[in-house]
């Protein structure tokens, strides 16, 4: 069972550190934390917050089995209802989902070629573990949701580079999907900046990038250390984000 409390502190602190990197996009985006096994219960931010801003206490629960979801003054963004309530609803391996329009994220979204090749270790811990949405369609309402999650059946396939749109990322807990987050937007940073260069690439074989990835994959407690990091950072800075 899991304790709601300390998962909205876990949220809020995901949200305070995304905007310190300046993953936010004004007072867009969302992140979310599934609460049952079918997805129809899960937090959320609340609708227009920025990231900078937000605490534990003001992460909203939305129930997908009450007609009153969407009304209301703590009603979720429609947006958001759509993504993520469907990706929560049809994958139940993505009990963790966070959305962003980070910088090179969103640069990479934006190619034509949006392959995110293993040029280094952390684009390396990527390889064959993302899918592309080639056919983006407007804002992220509830058909829109929808067909998302239809790319992300997989659960192997834990990223979405969204064409045209940004990042999603899904995870089982908080840390291991911010630590994802964080780790796409470092590899997608280095990788668009090398093909600024104009030189050419030095792309991992499939062999050594497979083999680095399973590496990470299996490495102890990398994700939840490098959380623990975070909050304790933002503990020692004296951050109201538990209240």
């Amino acid at each position: 069972m899991l304790d709601l409390d300390r998962e909205k502190i876990a949220l809020a602190a995901a949200f305070r550190w995304a905007a310190r990197l300046n993953f936010h996009e004004g007072v867009a985006n969302h992140f979310s934390l599934a609460l049952n096994a079918d997805g129809t219960r899960f937090l959320m931010n609340p609708n227009q917050r920025h990231f900078s801003r937000i605490k534990a206490s003001d992460i909203i629960e939305v129930d997908a089995n009450d007609p009153n979801a969407l009304s209301g003054p703590d009603a979720p963004d429609i947006t958001a209802w759509g993504l993520h309530g469907g990706i929560h609803r049809h994958c139940p391996h993505a009990r963790c989902v966070m959305h962003v329009h980070s910088n090179y994220a969103t640069v990479l979204a934006s190619l034509s070629d949006s392959r995110l090749r293993p040029v280094d270790q952390n684009s390396a811990m990527f390889f064959n573990r993302y899918v592309i949405d080639e056919h983006y369609g407007g804002l992220a309402l509830e058909d829109e949701g929808n067909r998302c999650a239809a790319l992300l059946t997989d659960p192997k396939k834990k990223v979405m580079i969204m064409g045209n749109h940004g990042v999603l990322v899904i995870g089982t807990t908080v840390a291991e999907t911010f630590n994802r987050l964080y780790y796409f937007e470092r590899a997608a940073s280095t990788y668009v900046q090398a093909l600024q260069t104009g030189q050419p690439l030095r792309v991992l074989s499939d062999e050594v990038a497979e083999k680095t990835a399973q590496q990470l994959e299996a490495y102890p407690e990398q994700d939840e250390r490098h959380f623990l990091e975070l909050k304790g950072i933002l503990n020692a800075e004296g951050s109201d984000y538990a209240q």
